[in-house]
């Protein structure tokens, strides 16, 4: 899986997330609708922090031929009195154009200070790429949720001040631009440093970090961390972003690294450089986090009825798991441990009914944040018995990156085939289970085999003549295909295979024992657009050959 990992152990802003991304490969092009749109300009260049060399954004004014895009100080760090801004009403934020020492305009809180709504219709107006828009929404919503609570204004007429100039919006979308170009499917970031001390803002001294990034960070799944220095490191706009894209790890996951970079900060610090590592590499698939909770209580005093009825009440209460064990209770009573793991919008609910249904007079939330459960799916099965087809539900569990580690059957539906048949359970579940494996519900796709004019013939969706002789249409595996082909289509005029996109199609996929193996078949039409690719079968010495855009 192609993951990003930042490193946040010296905070993260906007200016910060824009090179490291550029640092690690995004291409400076991605970012022209926003110079477009806003009239500014993005200039990257190299600056050295504290040995490290890394890439400093800056976002200036259209137009100012002074600000070439060159580091006027040689690569050496930033003037320390340059500091990140707090997005508040930072009493060094005057709403004027700022003159830089590198000797051009930035624009660092130029434009109106906008609303929440106004920066949403700007982001709107800007004609992104549509998932671009979305993030980028998105992080103005974590932002305007942030103010208005720190403030205590409705969301729509919540005023920025920092975070709504026009920088401030380069940073956000321009973020979201990179990010998309880069191309990955997940992003991670390290606990992330706040700083320490206190920032002035126009409302007062508050400590670091300050209130809308505590809310941010309260959003986020990732962890904020104080120090490492006496300063304000996270700034709204940094926490923000990676709030909405960031998952949180505790170390970088293993990953064969691609690219990596280095985004600079405004600021210096005594001990460490002032910068944000991005890392892009192929890290290894994993089970999916989902949030939970788990509640607790000990009874000594239920009935068997009670304890046999509890586990249907608290699933229809909204709980996700229940497992009841003896336990031995003070005074060496016999009891029973009744955990619950619950989703936590659902905990007061579950909560209740739990303390209703047993008489207990405490439910205790253990300390569970979250549980790592598979991706699953599921799957029918058919197996073939003295002539009788007999169907069985298949779960399939894998991780995020697509790669299966258990393939099993439900005990009920083979419970049913073996009171049906004279097969054992364990026999059901073994056949149902190679039924699946072998017909290719593990398979990326599946194919079918037709000859090309009767495929161009045609309507919408393809029905061949078995749909209407025996209920679906025959499908096969990569790996069994040509044997299909040897057998049923040896004289056919120029076969072509169809690769199927099983999510594609409205109909119904089952992996159906056949013979000695198992096939794949379609209960339904062929939509055309589950079609992937219509692939031409090579022959060669009088045999077909696998074609090798099929080819592992």
């Amino acid at each position: 899986m192609r993951t990003l990992a930042f490193d946040g152990r010296t905070g993260a802003a906007g200016d910060m997330l824009l090179g490291a991304l550029l640092s690690a490969g995004a291409d400076r092009a991605v970012l022209d609708p926003v110079e477009t749109a806003l009239d500014v300009e993005y200039r990257p260049r190299d600056v050295t922090k504290q040995g490290i060399s890394a890439t400093k954004v800056d976002v200036v004014l259209a137009g100012d031929e002074a600000g070439d895009g060159r580091d006027r100080d040689h690569g050496h760090d930033e003037d320390p009195s340059h500091d990140r801004e707090t997005g508040e009403g930072a009493d060094h934020n005057d709403g004027h154009v700022r003159t830089h020492g590198h000797g051009h305009d930035r624009a660092e809180g130029h434009g109106p200070h906008r609303t929440y709504a106004e920066c949403v219709e700007i982001v709107e107006g800007m004609d992104l790429p549509p998932a671009v828009e979305v993030d980028a929404t998105a992080v103005f919503r974590l932002l305007g949720e942030a103010e208005a609570r720190v403030h205590d204004t409705p969301l729509e007429d919540t005023a920025f001040h920092e975070v709504g100039a026009d920088d401030a919006i380069a940073d956000v979308v321009g973020a979201a631009l990179l990010l998309e170009d880069l191309d990955v499917e997940r992003v991670v970031t390290t606990p992330v440093a706040a700083g320490a001390g206190e920032v002035s803002m126009s409302h007062g001294v508050y400590p670091v970090p300050t209130p809308a990034v505590t809310y941010l960070a309260e959003a986020a799944d990732w962890d904020l961390r104080g120090g490492p220095v006496e300063r304000e490191l996270l700034t709204p706009t940094g926490a923000a972003v990676l709030a909405h894209v960031a998952e949180g790890v505790d170390s970088l996951p293993a990953m064969a690294v691609e690219a990596s970079g280095y985004g600079a900060g405004a600021t210096s610090l005594a001990e460490y450089p002032d910068v944000l590592r991005a890392t892009v590499g192929a890290a290894a698939g994993r089970l999916e986090r989902d949030d939970v909770r788990v509640l607790e209580t000990t009874i000594d005093d239920a009935t068997p009825e009670v304890l046999g009825s509890l586990q249907g009440r608290l699933l229809a209460a909204g709980a996700r798991d229940v497992t009841i064990l003896p336990a031995t209770m003070k005074k060496s009573r016999p009891g029973h441990l009744v955990k619950v793991i619950v989703k936590p919008g659902n905990v007061e609910a579950v909560a209740r009914r739990l303390a209703e249904a047993t008489g207990t007079l405490g439910v205790r939330e253990a300390a569970a944040r979250h549980r790592w459960i598979a991706d699953r799916r599921f799957v029918t099965a058919t197996l073939s018995v003295d002539d009788e087809r007999h169907a069985v539900g298949v779960k399939v569990a894998s991780d995020d990156a697509g790669e299966t580690y258990d393939v099993s059957a439900e005990f009920d539906d083979a419970l049913a085939v073996a009171e049906a048949t004279d097969l054992s359970v364990r026999e059901v579940q073994r056949r149902a289970e190679t039924a699946a494996r072998e017909g290719g519900a593990l398979d990326d796709h599946i194919v079918h085999v037709v000859e090309r004019e009767r495929w161009r013939a045609a309507g919408e969706p393809y029905r061949h003549d078995s749909l209407d002789d025996v209920g679906y249409v025959h499908c096969s595996t990569v790996d069994a295909v040509l044997a299909v082909v040897a057998r049923q289509y040896a004289d056919a005029d120029d076969p072509v295979l169809l690769v199927l996109d099983r999510e594609a199609l409205d109909a119904e996929v089952r992996y159906e024992e056949m013979g000695a193996r198992a096939y794949p078949n379609v209960y339904g039409g062929i939509d055309r657009e589950a079609v992937l690719e219509v692939v031409a079968l090579p022959r060669a010495d009088g045999r077909y050959r696998l074609p090798d855009a099929l080819r592992d």
